[in-house]
């Protein structure tokens, strides 16, 4: 029997949860046990599908601020100890750290001294601006160095990783990002669309490289006689770009944060979800968007174009304002089509991807290390 323990301390967006559908799929493995640490913080515990029974929950406490952080790594001392007696109580043979954090170090500390592996899951190579606390890629830099195996989730990522120092002599294992399934995606899908112009969503962080300014210029670019509703929903600063959207006509703005129970009757009250992005490692709304079933019309950067292929319903274009206009206009102009097929579930894509990465991370960890200048890419896709 094998002892996996999965941890992910966020407390909002997309990690908890991606921490959860691994240890979920682990769970349905034969001969896999796993225990999946939280922080006590987290949304997803607030969600439908919680207590889940099928996953046992260490829940942790972590920070609610980055003051909060800075004391909870100044307790350290008094932390790691605690997190030494659960695994040593629980006995891991592996642990994955889902998504990174500024508190990982700590587990990480904890693991060496339990000599338990761990494997981290490198959603972003390198920072995007304004994206996370100050230090926090420094951070993730360290855990990176001293995990016994890295992962990405795209090609991309894994070169990226590939340059940074203490990562360029690693075999990266490469797994894929399953579509993200929130709870009464499916039922919501089958509800008859009400009659009505295109809806087009761009949901998520607005942040600068999220490339609002792209989507500003290519909106001012589109003829005037077409009909369509953009709603701009998520969390960032009250840029320029943003109140140029806010005062257009057929747009509405909403910079708010989207806790997870209304994720999915957001996601499917739009026909398409728009990723203007100017950089993508990959993206967590485009994986809901294909859950759903909904139509996506993306930039063709970093590792989008590679998660993507194959899928139905995909509309890449080049990032620049030019070629943006033109894919919204031929999608605006087409009309909403009838709804694509909501995937009936993704859990069995979950456990593939599960399935595949346990193994990868079990070849790579027996390999021996490789010289210096011979960085090596498993796929587990």
């Amino acid at each position: 029997m094998k002892r996996i323990l999965v941890w992910q301390w966020g407390r909002r967006g997309g990690g908890p949860r991606f921490g959860l559908n691994i240890a979920r799929a682990i769970a349905r493995m034969p001969g896999c046990q796993v225990l999946l640490s939280l922080s006590r913080r987290a949304e997803v515990l607030q969600a439908p599908d919680f207590p889940d029974r099928e996953v046992p929950l260490w829940p942790v406490e972590t920070y609610g601020g980055f003051g909060g952080l800075i004391v909870r790594l100044l307790k350290a001392p008094v932390v790691i100890p605690g997190l030494v007696r659960t695994l040593r109580d629980w006995r891991p043979d592996l642990a994955i750290c889902a998504m990174t954090g500024p508190l990982d170090l700590l587990m990480a500390v904890a693991l060496y001294w339990r000599r338990v592996p761990f494997a981290v899951v490198v959603h972003d190579a390198l920072p995007h601006p304004g994206d996370g606390f100050p230090f926090q890629h420094m951070l993730q830099n360290m855990l990176v160095r001293r995990a016994d195996v890295v992962v990405a989730l795209t090609q991309h990522v894994a070169r990226q990783l590939g340059t940074l120092p203490g990562v360029d002599a690693r075999e990266i294992v490469v797994a894929s990002l399953p579509p993200f399934d929130y709870i009464s995606h499916r039922e919501q899908a089958e509800a008859p669309r009400s009659p009505g112009p295109l809806r087009l969503l761009m949901f998520g962080r607005l942040l600068a490289y999220k490339g609002i300014d792209l989507l500003v210029e290519a909106l001012r670019a589109l003829p005037e006689t077409l009909e369509f509703e953009l709603r701009i929903v998520g969390l960032g600063p009250e840029t320029t770009e943003l109140k140029q959207l806010a005062a257009m006509s057929q747009v509405t703005v909403e910079n708010r944060w989207v806790p997870e129970e209304q994720i999915a009757a957001l996601v499917t009250w739009a026909d398409v979800m728009v990723l203007p992005y100017r950089e993508a490692s990959q993206s967590g709304v485009g994986a809901v968007a294909l859950a759903a079933g909904r139509q996506i019309l993306a930039t063709r950067v970093g590792g989008l174009a590679e998660q993507f292929a194959g899928e139905q319903g995909v509309t890449l274009c080049a990032p620049d304002a030019a070629d943006l206009a033109l894919a919204l206009e031929a999608l605006i102009a087409r009309g909403p089509d009838a709804p694509l097929k909501a995937m009936a579930s993704p859990q069995l894509q979950w456990e593939m991807m599960v399935a595949t990465l346990l193994a990868d991370i079990q070849a790579v960890h027996n390999l021996r290390p490789v010289a210096r200048d011979t960085g090596a890419v498993v796929s587990a896709s």
